[in-house]
């Protein structure tokens, strides 16, 4: 069989699971309560018991900064904390780098993912071109 690139039918696992791809999952302890994101422990308490639950994927910036480090394309690398308790390493996309600052409120990119694993995030409400002069 080949595969041409158009699939004009929903795969069996498209067909089972609703189209909502966008937000994060997170854990959060049965023992404690505390959320975290990414962790095979609760940072806590140290308990392994996590379970697993959906966020939105909405957060506030609470640190930001311009990196250029393994390639010559400045990029953002953000500490986004989000409603749901944990404060998580994010890349900032949709803006210029330097005009992300703390404060700004991001949500997910629908349908873009990071090769490298990471999570990736936009601005809600982006900068205005028409303020430089």
């Amino acid at each position: 069989m080949f595969i041409t690139g158009i699939d004009v039918e929903p795969t069996a696992r498209d067909a089972a699971e609703p189209h909502s791809t966008e937000g994060l999952v997170y854990q959060v302890c049965r023992w404690c309560g505390t959320a975290s994101f990414r962790k095979l422990l609760c940072p806590a308490c140290a308990s392994s018991d996590l379970e697993s639950e959906r966020s939105d994927g909405h957060g506030v910036v609470v640190r930001s900064s311009v990196v250029n480090r393994y390639s010559r394309v400045m990029r953002n690398e953000s500490l986004v904390r989000f409603p749901e308790g944990f404060v998580y390493r994010c890349r900032i996309v949709g803006a210029a780098p330097h005009l992300v600052s703390v404060g700004d409120r991001v949500r997910p990119v629908g349908g873009r993912t990071s090769e490298a694993g990471e999570v990736v995030l936009e601005l809600c409400d982006p900068p205005g071109m028409g303020d430089w002069y």
